[in-house]
């Protein structure tokens, strides 16, 4: 029996589908945010830091972004002064309808997202980013690690909170 031969897009695709839906070795996205309320979402450490809304918006800023580029689009939001901007603010934690609408997007986007990179083509990985001296896979690879890291932050602020009842 032939071994069939996991691509670099392999890998790419197996972190995405881990970060974002599947319970494997990390906490993924989907089970970090399931069930917040939007006064959860809202919370700010009592020594500082950001909220989960915050970490959510920064992430939603980075993930369209990348989303569009893949499809070769120019982005459809002005580019954030700085990367501080892409978190906006905490949060209203009485803004239910607000914190179901970003959640719904997230989501949404994070769908987009996977079929995207599920039907790229191999050779795109090799095809420069931008105008950088990266190329797609560099740039996708540091992607997934950015959601990753910040959906450990969640659960830390979870944590933090007594909102954190999930086991795997």
């Amino acid at each position: 029996m032939k071994k069939s031969v996991t691509t670099a897009l392999d890998v790419l695709v197996i972190q995405n589908e881990d970060t974002w839906n599947q319970c494997n070795w990390i906490v993924p996205l989907s089970k970090a945010l399931e069930g917040l309320t939007a006064e959860q979402a809202a919370w700010v450490p009592y020594l500082g830091g950001l909220s989960i809304w915050q970490l959510v918006n920064h992430m939603y800023y980075y993930n369209q972004l990348i989303l569009e580029r893949l499809q070769g689009q120019t982005p459809s939001e002005p580019a954030a002064e700085s990367n501080a901007a892409t978190f906006g603010e905490p949060g209203d934690p009485s803004n239910h309808a607000g914190w179901s609408m970003l959640m719904r997007r997230t989501s949404a986007l994070a769908e987009q997202l996977r079929d995207h990179l599920t039907a790229l083509q191999e050779s795109k990985l090799e095809e420069p980013y931008k105008d950088s001296e990266e190329n797609w896979a560099q740039t996708l690879a540091r992607w997934v690690l950015h959601d990753a890291y910040h959906a450990g932050q969640i659960v830390l602020l979870r944590r933090q909170q007594g909102c954190w009842s999930i086991v795997f």
